[in-house]
């Protein structure tokens, strides 16, 4: 995972900026939630403790995108941002393609690959678990 680099990212506009001190796991997220929310195939995530995700200038906008969660994002330029689950209140899921070095990380799993577009590869060869 990361090495010398700070992990910060950030919006394409650069109204948000970010900072992580920790990645816990790297997944992508095949659900057609993440799917929609983006415009694309899946979503590669960072998984990090709440406390280590800081964000270091501007205010996201916040999405309730289901019952089970909240989405932020740039209000300015619309960059998915973060996710947040009631299931894991101690976590943040942070967008890898919002990171300033996202070649720094890897995805390791791949979750809701019964949601997968049949055309898209796995990251994982273990059965699908969700």
């Amino acid at each position: 995972m990361a090495g010398a680099v700070d992990i910060t990212g950030g919006c394409f506009c650069g109204a948000l900026r970010y900072r992580i001190d920790r990645v816990e796991q790297v997944a992508n997220c095949h659900c057609s939630m993440c799917r929609r929310i983006s415009g694309a195939p899946l979503v590669t995530w960072l998984v990090v403790s709440r406390e280590a995700f800081t964000y270091t200038s501007g205010e996201p906008a916040h999405l309730q995108s289901s019952e089970r969660g909240e989405r932020d994002f740039c209000a300015a330029c619309g960059t998915p941002i973060a996710c947040r689950l009631i299931a894991q209140p101690d976590h943040v899921d942070v967008t890898l393609g919002s990171l300033d070095h996202p070649d720094c990380f890897t995805p390791a799993l791949d979750v809701h690959r019964r949601s997968r577009l049949p055309w898209v590869p796995v990251a994982d060869r273990r059965p699908p678990h969700r």
